[in-house]
């Protein structure tokens, strides 16, 4: 397994398909926003939008385009010279699987599909920290994206369809889609912030892979720097740098998310979950956890029961 499906697989992550849009220009989408634990996202299947995200230059999107939002940020889209007074979007009688959104332009088609990832919500998720409030993936005239082209397009067509089960099959599909977003995003874009930049660091990806696969296990600087092939200082340097956090840190999220999953499960007792995290003694344990999470193992398994 590598790195990245280890640390995808730390994280477990909802996908939920809602609504899709047919409209014609000039339209308007408006998004209010979201909670901390839900991930707005919109797929762009045919026509053009123009996006707009406080904080950010205005960018246009395309057919193939897909953007998530995992801060929850308020955002539009819109299309057409006019669409500060376009007609409202208004759901539409059909048999499709998915909910229909139209209006009552006369322009430029666009079809969009909406919905949401829901990423574990918990203080100091380091899968959200380690986001940007907007993730943009463009996938048209991408050969190495052919997965993920296919996967949108048998998206839509399930979601127009009014055969049976279609339902069904959105949303087995769509649970593929943020393993497929994330690797192509990683895989696209040469600044990555924290905990992505070292799944997209080749020299750093045996320590990285060591210390997801293994985390209970008391990893020494000098171990990771040697499976790197590098010295203990080059090594410490080269992970500050990419991270901008050092290899305990990174280790001690990485443990601190497999004990919350434990504590979640409710089938093992916290001095159980603390040694399989690597720790000698339950009060380490609960100290760390603590100034991790927020809360100490007890009250955290409470709050989730």
């Amino acid at each position: 397994m590598g790195s990245l499906s280890h640390f995808l697989t730390l994280y477990p992550v909802g996908t939920a398909l809602d609504v899709r849009c047919r409209f014609r220009a000039p339209w308007v989408l408006e998004h209010p926003g979201a909670t901390e634990e839900s991930a707005p996202y919109h797929l762009i299947v045919e026509g053009e939008a123009q996006l707009e995200l406080a904080g950010q230059p205005a960018r246009t999107l395309r057919a193939g385009d897909i953007v998530m939002f995992p801060k929850g940020s308020p955002h539009r889209l819109h299309a057409g010279q006019d669409f500060a007074t376009a007609a409202p979007n208004l759901p539409v009688p059909d048999a499709g699987a998915l909910p229909l959104l139209a209006n009552a332009g006369d322009g430029a088609q666009a079809r969009i599909l909406c919905g949401a990832f829901t990423i574990g919500a918990r203080p100091g998720n380091p899968l959200l920290r380690a986001l940007p409030e907007l993730v943009h993936v463009r996938t048209a005239g991408r050969g190495d994206l052919a997965m993920l082209q296919g996967l949108l397009g048998m998206l839509q067509d399930e979601a127009d369809s009014a055969r049976p089960g279609a339902r069904a099959v959105v949303n087995q599909l769509s649970s593929a889609l943020f393993a497929l977003l994330m690797r192509a995003w990683v895989e696209q874009n040469t600044a990555m912030p924290g905990l992505f930049a070292l799944l997209a660091q080749p020299r750093l990806q045996p320590a990285v892979r060591a210390m997801l696969e293994t985390p209970e296990r008391p990893w020494q600087l000098a171990e990771l720097a040697a499976a790197c092939h590098l010295s203990r200082s080059a090594f410490a340097r080269i992970f500050q740098q990419t991270a901008n956090a050092t290899p305990n840190d990174i280790l001690t999220q990485t443990r601190m998310t497999r004990a919350a999953t434990f504590l979640r499960q409710g089938h093992l007792s916290v001095g159980q979950v603390a040694e399989l995290s690597g720790y000698g003694s339950e009060a380490a344990f609960s100290r760390v956890f603590k100034r991790e999470i927020g809360v100490s193992p007890g009250a955290y398994r409470r709050r989730q029961a």
